[in-house]
């Protein structure tokens, strides 16, 4: 039976995952994988990762001298993965490219609603039976601008749940979706009529810190800010910077760029050195989670299904459809690309 090293796994994973255990011999690791965490992976066949694993080339060689030469990620985005160094390594890396866009996206309507009718003000007051309503008022969210920065599925899914309020919606796209009838315009068209801005995109080289000082000198008095998508999209010092300037309303995150060391993780009984983070969460009009917004019972189950599924691929010598190409990633041309859809790269 082959022996999988399973990273940055918690119970729910254990659980997810406890279905295939005859399939596979799993061995949890609650540490993320790291450089100093490498030799942990020694003597198994694969390793199963996550979102704050760093799999850079120091990782992906030392892979490559256990004579592993599969990764598989359980999630969708892979900006921490060098997909340069694994070509080079010859290892296949795999994610999950779709679990629950409607998990992720009624999470983010979850932010704004928390954020804008104060419920975790209010969650905290009743609990000391403290029925004030001083400083709980809201707005209706009917008829508001909602700007959507990217419309992959989770993006589409939110449109659906904002036009059930009766929201206006703006969309941007570097690679707008054709015959849609969503509203395209540029980046500032949003940040300058956007009542509310929600990020739905991957990071990438070319859009990290989208949103820093001068993006939001853009942005409406008082807009609200929505992040469950990759934290550097946001330059969080100009963040911080905004809120205090009572530029930006409202803030809600469930990523944040300097995640990896804290989140996933209890840190409640140490000091937390990071003062910006420390900032944004005494903010009464900000709300940070955990990048839990995939979080349910059945994102757990498809990303698991998805990833037994890849390894099943990669195992059998098979096409491994889920797999990520440094050719592909970095060529528009379909034509450049060094695999086709039957046969693998290598």
């Amino acid at each position: 039976m082959k022996k999988i090293a399973v990273f940055d796994a918690k119970k729910y994973d254990q659980d997810s995952f406890a279905a295939y255990e005859g399939q596979y011999q799993f061995t949890y690791y609650n540490d993320r994988l790291l450089a100093k965490t490498v030799n942990l992976a020694k003597d198994y066949d694969a390793v199963v990762c996550f979102v704050n694993d760093e799999l850079n080339d120091e990782v992906l060689t030392r892979l490559k001298e256990f004579n592993i030469h599969g990764v598989f990620l359980r999630c969708a985005g892979y900006n921490n993965v060098d997909l340069k160094s694994a070509y080079k390594n010859k290892i296949h890396v795999a994610r999950v490219p779709a679990y629950s866009p409607y998990a992720v996206a009624e999470h983010t309507f979850a932010l704004i609603l928390s954020l804008n009718r104060h419920i975790h003000k209010a969650y905290i007051r009743s609990r000391d039976f403290n029925f004030n309503l001083e400083s709980l008022t809201g707005f209706d969210l009917y008829d508001k601008t909602v700007g959507v920065i990217g419309t992959g599925k989770i993006g589409r899914v939110f449109i659906n749940i904002a036009r059930g309020f009766g929201m206006k919606v703006l969309c941007y796209d570097p690679y707008p979706i054709k015959d849609s009838d969503y509203k395209y315009v540029t980046l500032e068209e949003i940040y300058k009529n956007a009542d509310i801005i929600s990020l739905h995109c991957p990071l990438t080289d070319s859009n990290y810190h989208m949103i820093d000082k001068n993006a939001i000198a853009q942005m409406k008095q008082g807009v609200m800010i929505i992040n469950t998508s990759r934290g550097g999209l946001i330059d969080s010092k100009a963040l911080l910077e905004g809120l205090k300037e009572k530029k930006i309303g409202s803030v809600g995150l469930d990523v944040y760029e300097e995640e990896a060391d804290l989140f996933y993780h209890d840190n409640s009984s140490r000091i937390i050195d990071d003062d910006v983070l420390a900032l944004l969460i005494s903010m009464p009009n900000v709300i940070i989670t955990s990048h839990q917004a995939y979080l349910t019972k059945e994102a757990l189950d498809n990303i698991a299904r998805t990833t037994i599924n890849n390894l099943n691929e990669y195992f059998s010598g098979e096409f491994i459809n889920n797999e990520l190409c440094y050719h592909c990633d970095k060529s528009s041309n379909p034509e450049q690309c060094y695999k086709n859809k039957t046969k693998r790269c290598f």
